[in-house]
């Protein structure tokens, strides 16, 4: 709960923030960019979470429980350059400790597309969201969900390649992708970063 005309948080804290990262408008919506948030969403539905915008919140919150434990659903109501503006409000809203407790769900050019990856702390791989992050916390030791989406045929068809619409073919192995991150996040709630890192990193 919180107090009245507070937007801190008083009681349990969340365990976790799962962060999906994406742009937000109906113009971005199933685009490479935006399969993050898509996990997100997914996650929601999973877990019986509505995801809602908040006062005094720069994202879409929802906390749901996973393997009995609290879980905060966020995605950034910012465009992606942006993300790291809701760190603050919603360490506030839902008690986490960042970025000791924070995950982040995002595409990955340097991954095939569909492949999934769990990984724990590491640079910024040129992605204008982790970029911002970064600069909120000062700190690169988050854990990530990278999804991979391949990269373009060109340096200067990158912008095209992440925001575009999809192929139907294309889509369709996102959304297989966008299900192992979803069940990557649960595995990482339930048994820990080390088994999720192990489970998905083989291949």
């Amino acid at each position: 709960m919180r107090l009245p005309g507070s937007s801190a948080r008083v009681g349990t804290s969340s365990a976790f923030l799962i962060l999906g990262l994406g742009n937000p408008g109906s113009q971005y919506e199933g685009t490479r960019h935006n399969v993050g948030a898509d996990a997100i969403h997914l996650l929601a539905k999973r877990h019986g979470g509505t995801l809602k915008v908040e006062r005094h919140q720069r994202a879409q919150l929802a906390e749901v429980s996973i393997g009995g434990h609290r879980v905060a659903l966020a995605i950034p109501t910012t465009f992606m350059n942006e993300s790291g503006a809701a760190l603050r409000p919603l360490e506030k809203r839902t008690g986490v400790s960042l970025p000791r407790q924070l995950v982040v769900i995002h595409d990955e050019l340097d991954l095939a597309p569909g492949v999934v990856k769990v990984k724990d702390g590491g640079g910024l791989a040129g992605h204008n969201g982790l970029r911002s992050i970064v600069s909120v916390l000062s700190d690169q030791q988050f854990t990530r969900i990278r999804i991979g989406i391949g990269k373009p045929p060109s340096k200067e068809q990158g912008a095209n390649h992440v925001l575009s619409k999809l192929t139907k073919a294309a889509r369709q192995e996102l959304d297989v992708a966008t299900e192992r991150a979803a069940d990557a996040v649960e595995l990482l709630v339930r048994e820990g970063l080390p088994q999720a890192m192990n489970a998905f990193n083989q291949s």
